[in-house]
This record gives C-alpha cells, sequence and structure tokens, in this order.
C-alpha cells in the first residue's frame, strides 16, 4: 500500500510525512478510511464466497454500514494504542456535514471515528499495523459467523 502514495508523491512532486498527516482533518481521514475498509471488505468477501454479486453486496453492507463500523470499531478498542484511540477520538468528535438517514448519532460517530483510524494509518504508511487491525476484525468476524451457526 506505500507504495501507491510513494508513487503519488512523485508524481506530484510533494512528500507527504508525518506532519502533513498529522494536520489532516479527521473528517478527511475517514473519508480514505471508508475506502480503505470498503475494498478490504469487498475483497475479502470475493475471496471468501462464491456467491451472485447480490449477495456480496448484501454481505458487504453488514460490515460498511455505521453501525457495523461502530460495533467492529467496539470489539477491536482494546487492542488500539493509545495513540490510535486518539485518533478515533477525534474522528468521533468531528462535526460531520450530513448524518445518514438509517444510522444513530452515536454509531455514526464512532464510525467514523473508526474510517479515520484506517485513514490515518493507511496515509501514514503504518501498513503493517493497519493489516493486523484489519486481521484481528477478520478474526472476530469468524468467531461471530461461528456463533451464528452453532
Amino acid at each position: 500500500m506505500r507504495e501507491l502514495i510513494e508513487r503519488l508523491e512523485k508524481r506530484l512532486n510533494k512528500k507527504f510525512d508525518e506532519l502533513d498527516v498529522r494536520r489532516v482533518h479527521p473528517l478527511v481521514l475517514a473519508y480514505i478510511g471508508d475506502t480503505i475498509y470498503d475494498l478490504f471488505v469487498r475483497t475479502y468477501l470475493v475471496m471468501a464466497y462464491n456467491v451472485p454479486v447480490h449477495q456480496l453486496h448484501v454481505k458487504a453492507i453488514d460490515f460498511v454500514r455505521a453501525k457495523g463500523q461502530a460495533d467492529t470499531l467496539r470489539h477491536i478498542e482494546e487492542f488500539l494504542t493509545q495513540e490510535e484511540l486518539d485518533i478515533v477520538r477525534r474522528g468521533r468528535n468531528a462535526k460531520p456535514g450530513t448524518m445518514p438517514k438509517n444510522a444513530t448519532v452515536a454509531d455514526y460517530r464512532l464510525a467514523t471515528g473508526f474510517e479515520s483510524l484506517l485513514g490515518y494509518l493507511y496515509l501514514m504508511g503504518r501498513d503493517e499495523r493497519l493489516l493486523e487491525i484489519l486481521d484481528y476484525i477478520l478474526d472476530n468476524a469468524k468467531e461471530g459467523e461461528k456463533g451464528e451457526r452453532s
């Protein structure tokens, strides 16, 4: 993932360093984090399930909607560092311009914090930590699926 940022830095003739990332508004971090998580979820579903696109879409919604992201954040909070929790808090406390109609304010804010964290880790080039968190999420999702089948 770091290669994409390096390629863009070269093309734009601009270095996007740690200080630049720390200055990015939390809603901008959430904007990129939403895409990172969506790509991760869609890739996982395509690889894990051999089903039609509509069924993939339905499964993806459970992961990427505000309630799903808020629940995910609640499950991973103990896994996060203090720095990561600070990024989540900044994202959670950011004032969005709009609210989706099928999400509570609390879930939407937690989801924004979650997305901010993913965007932050991605832009900081902390691919290994980002992947650790995504693995942790998958491990917990698999445990949840086992519980549903029992």
